[in-house]
């Protein structure tokens, strides 16, 4: 018995830790993007309630890139700490000071009164000593160094707003203040509305489209193996609007992420993999196709995700092995021993791995170590310019040599002419994708593309 109030400290403490790394920046001991994301929706909904008003500050420091590349990380890094203390003297001990990546800084005041345009001159005269204050130099070590800030600016009271909206308007006031020369303020106003009115109207389309369940489709883009026989696609979302015919990926999957609709949007794509695999699974010619799966951080992050590939599997009774799961790079940056966890049962369980877009994110060697990985994808930018490019072509070597000593097969992806896929095959590249060889089609044409090419698998394969 004497043991339990130790242990029970001990898991105190662990606690405390685990809620630490969870909500606060290990650099500058701020709030992070999820604890300010949590503080301002329940700022909001006082606002709601008792009409009280409230702004938010989005703080981006000016040319903070050129004293990281000139001074170094380590200079960069205690100039960070610097606005950080400088920015929390600066306000109320009741207002919210986060760092939400890089060199970006948001200040959540609130309490500011019923009245929203003395709201908006309190809030102004806070902006003004901010930016005053950063112009004063900051001491780092044995260099004084002279920052600027651009701030954006927006309010909210009474009327319902948006987490999400609210930070994209004091996001477009920030820029609006670095265009006009920065080391200013811009207060958010309608006229800047049109982007986020833009966006706003396309993420409802996103919902209704969904609900509709007519809109998307998915088309698939063959992966070819060196003799250029199809070994398996890529699955890839396509959306045709009632009104503007088909959108761009680039366009909604990007609105998608950031209202939560990738987490439907994604787990309809994965059933329609799945369903893909088990109709293929009967007919001998296409028994052992895979299907590979685009996942986004926020879709692998959700508490579900490792549940809900189970389940696909499981219901319609497919190999594992063929269901391939393209993980982003971003995934690396933090939370890593989660994002290990998840892809280690993943792994058990039979599915393949394969990491997208290498080269251009936050991949290191100590992380492909340890990652439970079945392949690496050769970022289409690397492919481009491989032959013109010196260091695009060693890249692409270095990559395909790492991946094969780690006992990993790679896919370069974006492979449109020739020369590029000879390069590709002489320097060991297992798989191929890209227009050279098929675009992405439905699901028809596909199946057309490979009866049509099956006795021609040597021959180049044009769409």
């Amino acid at each position: 018995m004497g043991g339990g109030g130790p242990r029970r400290d001990r898991a105190q403490t662990s606690r405390r830790k685990i809620h630490h790394l969870a909500f606060f920046d290990p650099l500058t001991e701020l709030p992070n993007r999820l604890l300010l994301i949590e503080r301002l929706e329940a700022a909001l909904a006082e606002s709601e309630r008792t009409g009280q008003s409230g702004a938010l500050m989005f703080i981006d420091l000016d040319n903070f890139k050129v004293l990281n590349d000139t001074m170094g990380h380590s200079r960069g890094d205690l100039l960070l700490q610097r606005v950080a203390e400088r920015l929390q003297r600066s306000v109320r001990k009741a207002d919210t000071v986060a760092r939400i990546g890089g060199d970006e800084f948001v200040v959540m005041l609130q309490g500011l009164g019923t009245d929203p345009h003395s709201a908006a001159l309190k809030t102004k005269t806070v902006a003004t000593k901010v930016l005053a204050r950063m112009s004063e130099p900051f001491d780092l070590g044995d260099y004084q160094h002279y920052s600027t800030v651009s701030i954006g600016v927006t309010g909210f009271g009474a009327q319902p707003t948006g987490v999400s909206e609210l930070l994209k308007q004091a996001d477009l006031a920030m820029y609006q203040a670095k265009s006009a020369g920065r080391d200013t303020i811009a207060f958010f106003d309608p006229a800047m509305q049109a982007a986020v009115s833009a966006s706003a109207a396309l993420g409802a389309d996103v919902r209704a489209a969904l609900q509709a369940g007519d809109q998307f489709s998915v088309h698939y883009q063959p992966l070819f193996n060196q003799q250029r026989c199809v070994t398996g696609v890529e699955a890839l979302l396509r959306w045709r609007h009632p009104a503007r015919g088909a959108v761009s990926p680039a366009e909604f999957i990007p609105i998608a992420e950031d209202t939560g609709l990738i987490l439907p949007l994604g787990h309809w794509v994965l059933e329609q993999a799945c369903a893909q695999l088990a109709a293929w699974a009967e007919r001998p010619e296409t028994a052992q196709l895979s299907i590979a799966v685009n996942v986004s951080v926020r879709q692998f992050r959700h508490p579900e995700f490792v549940d809900q590939v189970i389940a696909a599997i499981r219901r319609h009774r497919v190999a594992p092995r063929l269901l391939k799961l393209e993980l982003t790079e971003s995934l690396l940056a933090d939370r890593m021993e989660i994002t290990l966890e998840k892809m280690d049962t993943l792994k058990q369980l039979g599915v393949t791995l394969s990491l997208d877009d290498f080269g251009t994110g936050y991949s290191s060697l100590a992380y492909l170590k340890r990652l439970p990985l079945d392949q690496l994808k050769i970022d289409k930018g690397f492919v481009a310019d491989v032959l013109t490019d010196p260091s695009d072509a060693a890249i692409a070597r270095a990559i395909i040599e790492l991946a094969h000593s780690q006992g990993l097969s790679v896919i370069a992806e974006g492979v449109a002419t020739e020369e590029q896929h000879r390069f590709l095959v002489d320097h060991g590249c297992d798989l191929f994708q890209g227009f050279l060889l098929a675009k992405p089609m439905s699901i028809g044409a596909l199946e057309e593309f490979m009866d049509q090419h099956r006795d021609t698998a040597t021959a180049p394969l044009h769409e």
